[in-house]
């Protein structure tokens, strides 16, 4: 399934989605309305911690993306509004920014549970 996960900084949930849909066989892709500079380190770790290649995660914006190029358009629950994209989901996922390793460890098992689903 082609993904694309949307958020305002993309710089932990969707890039933490990004990198466990790979994993998991999907195409998969994440942008954020408002980029931040750098993707989390928590969210690296976290990733890193499960054998998800990281490498090429970076914060990109959601202009760079089509999405009828993408099957499913998944918010990450941070009230992302993005008028020129349809969003199919909204995930309501708690922004784990600037919190423990292990809140950043349960929104990764959060994520994976909500994969599993697709």
């Amino acid at each position: 399934m082609r993904l694309l996960f949307v958020c305002v900084g993309n710089s932990c949930r969707s890039q933490m989605a990004e990198g466990i849909a790979r994993h998991l066989g999907h195409e998969a892709a994440s942008a954020g309305t408002h980029p931040a500079g750098q993707v989390s380190a928590n969210a690296i770790t976290v990733l890193k911690s499960k054998d998800i290649e990281t490498d090429g995660l970076k914060p990109k914006s959601v202009d760079l993306f089509k999405p009828e190029d993408f099957d499913m358009v998944i918010s990450m629950g941070c009230g992302v509004s993005c008028p020129a994209m349809r969003i199919d989901e909204d995930w309501g996922l708690d922004d784990p920014v600037g919190q423990s390793l292990d809140v950043f460890e349960a929104t990764a098992s959060e994520i994976e549970r909500r994969l599993s689903l697709l």
